[in-house]
């Protein structure tokens, strides 16, 4: 039984991983043949691009289910919570002021700057009035947002213009290698704190009472948590621009398959969650050969389905 748990949880999300990343590195725009895999196409593009997208689906899949424990609401996600937006503010204000010029790093410092004002203007509107009232104010700040987003890249160079525009609508074609390592090494490091931290998740998405009567602080550990899918989300945005639904999508099909016991689906989420990412890649690659999809309009298609589906299910659980 635990050779099962150990294949069903680790090795199998573990081999089709491998196998996704495997096929983004075949399938392009330009096709392959065994004797290509030494060269720099495959070695310094296709196999950065597997890499960037499994990071960023790994990093979105760990803060929808971090924010949903905490959040107890099952339809938190970065850009349900109207995160992405802040840090898509925050990364694309560093690159009309071109603060990006001084260091690599202050993007995703920006963003996740952005990403954390954000999220605490929605919780101090929103959070302690119900779940409509914290999705609608998640709802309103995205929107608010994409105002600024909008008036940001009015102010852009023409050169930039382009760009900044593509990056806006999820897109893994460029993704810069100085950031994707540090990004690879934090989704490591947050992927095993989560997992040893499952046993306080478990506490915080029963509620404030019960983390309290098993000795778990909740006003630490939300703080805590609430940083930690920040991060995750701000470094995602930096990398690939703002994908929707990736945070949403899922941690449902985690705990529908995996159960609720985040000691035990922390992992799985980060494998599949880097699994759906690199399919919604490959699909973004082969549907219009001639012209790529940014990644994000497929997620944002699916995600909205999906996002629809079970606001429908919340709306019957709270009657």
């Amino acid at each position: 039984m635990k050779y099962k748990v150990i294949f069903f949880n680790w090795l199998l999300p573990l081999l089709i991983l491998l196998i996704t990343t495997l096929l983004g590195i075949i399938f392009g725009s330009a096709g392959l043949v065994w004797q290509d895999f030494n060269s720099d196409i495959v070695l310094t593009l296709r196999l950065q691009r597997a890499a960037a997208s499994a990071v960023v689906g790994s990093s979105l899949a760990l803060a929808g289910l971090t924010l949903q424990a905490v959040l107890r609401n099952s339809l938190a996600e970065p850009f349900t919570l109207g995160i992405s937006g802040g840090a898509s503010v925050g990364a694309a204000l560093a690159f009309v002021l071109e603060l990006h010029l001084l260091s690599y790093y202050i993007v995703p410092a920006m963003a996740w700057i952005g990403a954390l004002i954000m999220l605490a203007a929605v919780l101090l509107t929103g959070g302690r009035k119900g779940v409509e009232n914290l999705l609608l104010s998640g709802v309103i700040a995205g929107t608010a947002a994409s105002g600024v987003l909008m008036y940001l890249v009015s102010c852009a160079d023409n050169d930039e213009l382009a760009g900044v525009t593509w990056w806006m609508l999820g897109d893994l074609q460029a993704v810069d290698p100085v950031l994707l390592y540090p990004a690879l090494a934090a989704t490591l490091i947050a992927c095993v704190v989560l997992h040893c931290f499952g046993r306080e998740l478990n506490a915080l998405a029963l509620g404030s009472n019960v983390a309290w009567s098993i000795g778990v602080p909740p006003g630490f550990y939300t703080v805590f948590f609430i940083i930690i899918g920040s991060l995750l989300a701000a470094q995602t945005v930096a990398l690939a621009g703002m994908i929707a639904f990736a945070g949403l999508i899922v941690p449902h099909l985690i705990r529908r398959f995996y159960g609720c016991d985040h000691r035990k689906i922390v992992i799985p989420a980060a494998l599949w969650g880097g699994v759906f990412m690199q399919i919604c890649d490959l699909l973004s690659r082969l549907l219009n050969p001639t012209r790529e999809l940014p990644v994000g309009v497929l997620t944002a298609v699916v995600g909205g389905a999906m996002f629809l589906y079970v606001l429908n299910k919340s709306r019957e659980s709270w009657r």
